[in-house]
C-alpha cells in the first residue's frame, strides 16, 4: 500500500512537469527577481526566500490578502475565499520574530495556508459554518486536529475557504462551489466553467495563488473532482470516506503537508490505524523511481465514454500520459482491468453517506459551545433553511434533498453494515487489491473524473489527480 501511495505521487509529479515534452523542473528561485511567482512558488522555494531573508511572512501575508481583495470579490469574482483570519498578519509578524531568533518549526514555518470551511478553526480566527447561514457565529470548541497540527508546525491560517454547501450533501441539483453564504465559486481557468466540488474555494484558490496551498476534504470526489478541474495535486489522508487532504500545485507540496497532517486523531476512529511514526514523504520523492515500474490501465468501465460520461478527448489525453510513462521507463500494463467494475453501483454508498451524514452532523452540532441560530439538529438545519428562503434557498438554490433523505435514516443498523461491507468487497477483495495482485502492479493509471473517484473513495484507499482543460458549464447562473 506504502509503495502504491508514494509511486502515485511520483506519477503525478511527472505528469504535472512535463507536459508534452523532456522533463522540465524550474526553479523559481532562480529569477532575478527576490520576490516569489505567487502563481507558481513551491512550498519549499518560499521557505528559501524566507531564510534568505528576501521577504517575511508579513511580507507574503500582505501579499496574499492583496490577491484576494483583487480577485476574489473583483475582477473575475472568484469567490473562492469565504473569509480571511483577522489575526494572519499578528500571526505572521510572530512567526518572523521566531524565526529571527534562531527557530524554525517545519518547511511549512510562516506559510500560508487555506482551510476549507468545513473543517474547524478556532473562533477567534474564523468561522466554520460548512458555507451555511445556519452556522454563523456558532463557535467550536478548538481547531480540528489536522488544523492544530498546521499551526504547531508554523503554519499561517490565512482564512477560511468557500465551498459547496455542506460538501455537496444538500442537494445534487446546487451548482458545485455554490454555498449560501459564499456564492458560486468560478473557475479560474474558463469563465463561467465548473469549478467542481465540494471542495471548489480550495481549489480555485490554490490554482490562482491565492495561498501556498489549501486543506479540502474528500468524501466521493470533493477533493479529486476540483483539483482535476483546477490543475492541482491531493491525497486524502484517512480510510474511510469522510477525509482531509492537501490541495496543492505539486507533489512535492502535497508530500509537505501530508508529513505534518497525517496521523492517528482520537477524534476520529478511522485514523486509528495510521502508524504511530509518520515518515516525511518528502524523502521519498524521486524523479526516477518510475523507471522498472509497473503500471496498470483499468480499461473495462473505467475508460468507457459511455458509462463514465466523460468526455471523448479525455481518453485522447490519457493515452498521451500513458506514453510519457513509458518513455520513463515505466511498465504499461494494458489492461489490467477491475474485476468488479461492471458491478459498481452508488446505491449502497449514497445510504452510508446520509447515514454517516446525519450521526456525524448532530454530533459535531450538539458539541458547539455555541451556536447563535440554535440549530443543533440536522432537522435544525433543516428547519432554519426553510425559514430563512432569502438567505438560504434563493432562486435556482432550493433543493435540499439530500438533507431530508439523510434525516430519515434510523442510524448504524444491518443494513448500514451490509452496504460497508459490500463497499469495501467491491472496492477492494474484487477491485483495486484483486487488480494490483493479478498483474503484479505497481499502481494503477486511470482518468481522474468518471468512476475513478468513487472506486477509490469506497476502497478508502489514496488517490492522485491530473488535469483536463474541458470546459464544462454551470447549470444554473
Amino acid at each position: 500500500m506504502e509503495l502504491w501511495i508514494i509511486l502515485s505521487l511520483l506519477f503525478q509529479l511527472m505528469i504535472c512537469v512535463m507536459g508534452d515534452g523532456p522533463p522540465v523542473i524550474t526553479d523559481h528561485d532562480a529569477s532575478c527577481s527576490k520576490y516569489p511567482d505567487l502563481y507558481e512558488a513551491s512550498i519549499q522555494e518560499l521557505q528559501n526566500g524566507l531564510e534568505r531573508g528576501d521577504y517575511t511572512s508579513v511580507d507574503l501575508v500582505t501579499a496574499y490578502l492583496a490577491r484576494i481583495d483583487e480577485v476574489n470579490y473583483k475582477g473575475p469574482n472568484l469567490r473562492a475565499v469565504l473569509e480571511v483570519n483577522p489575526h494572519a498578519l499578528e500571526q505572521a509578524n510572530d512567526l518572523d520574530l521566531e524565526r529571527r531568533r534562531g527557530g524554525k518549526r517545519s518547511l511549512l514555518h510562516g506559510i500560508p495556508i487555506l482551510i476549507k470551511d468545513n473543517i474547524a478553526i478556532r473562533a477567534s480566527d474564523g468561522n466554520t459554518t460548512a458555507g451555511s447561514y445556519a452556522l454563523l457565529g456558532s463557535t467550536v470548541p478548538g481547531d480540528a486536529t489536522v488544523v492544530a497540527k498546521l499551526r504547531e508546525a508554523g503554519a499561517i491560517l490565512l482564512g477560511k475557504t468557500n465551498l459547496s454547501e455542506w460538501s455537496y450533501l444538500r442537494d445534487f441539483s446546487l451548482d458545485c462551489g455554490w454555498s449560501g453564504r459564499g456564492g458560486q465559486v468560478t473557475n479560474p481557468y474558463y469563465p463561467g466553467a465548473d469549478p467542481s466540488g465540494s471542495s471548489a474555494g480550495s481549489g480555485v484558490a490554490t490554482a490562482i495563488g491565492l495561498a501556498a496551498a489549501s486543506l479540502g476534504t474528500e468524501t466521493d470526489g470533493s477533493i479529486v473532482s476540483p483539483s482535476s478541474y483546477n490543475n492541482l495535486v491531493v491525497i486524502p489522508v484517512s480510510s474511510h470516506q469522510d477525509t482531509v487532504g492537501p490541495m496543492t500545485r505539486s507533489v512535492a507540496d502535497a508530500a509537505a503537508i501530508l508529513s505534518i497532517i497525517a496521523g492517528s486523531d482520537d477524534k476520529d476512529n478511522y485514523t486509528h490505524s495510521a502508524p504511530a511514526d509518520i515518515p516525511d514523504y518528502t524523502r521519498y520523492l524521486n524523479v526516477d523511481a518510475i523507471e522498472g515500474k509497473r503500471f496498470g490501465v483499468p480499461r473495462a468501465v473505467f475508460t468507457n465514454d459511455s458509462v463514465t460520461g466523460n468526455h471523448p478527448s479525455i481518453n485522447v489525453e490519457f493515452k498521451k500520459a500513458l506514453a510519457i510513462i513509458q518513455s520513463m521507463g515505466g511498465i504499461i500494463i494494458d489492461p489490467a482491468d477491475i474485476p468488479s467494475g461492471a458491478k459498481l453501483s452508488r446505491e449502497d454508498e449514497m445510504l452510508i453517506f446520509q447515514v454517516d451524514f446525519k450521526l456525524d452532523l448532530n454530533r459535531y452540532l450538539q458539541g458547539l459551545k455555541y451556536d447563535s441560530t440554535n440549530a443543533t439538529t440536522l432537522a435544525g438545519i433543516i428547519a432554519y433553511n426553510n425559514a430563512n428562503e432569502d438567505l438560504e434557498k434563493p432562486d435556482g438554490y432550493t433543493g435540499q434533498a439530500l438533507m431530508i433523505g439523510a434525516e430519515s435514516t434510523t442510524g448504524y443498523n444491518l443494513t448500514y453494515y451490509t452496504a460497508l461491507h459490500s463497499n469495501f468487497e467491491l472496492g477492494r477483495d474484487q477491485g483495486i487489491d484483486a487488480a494490483l495482485q493479478a498483474h503484479a502492479l505497481d499502481a494503477l493509471v486511470l482518468p481522474t473524473n468518471g468512476l475513478t473517484p468513487f472506486i477509490a473513495a469506497i476502497a478508502g484507499y489514496p488517490i492522485v489527480t491530473g488535469w483536463h482543460r474541458v470546459t464544462i458549464k454551470r447549470t444554473a447562473q
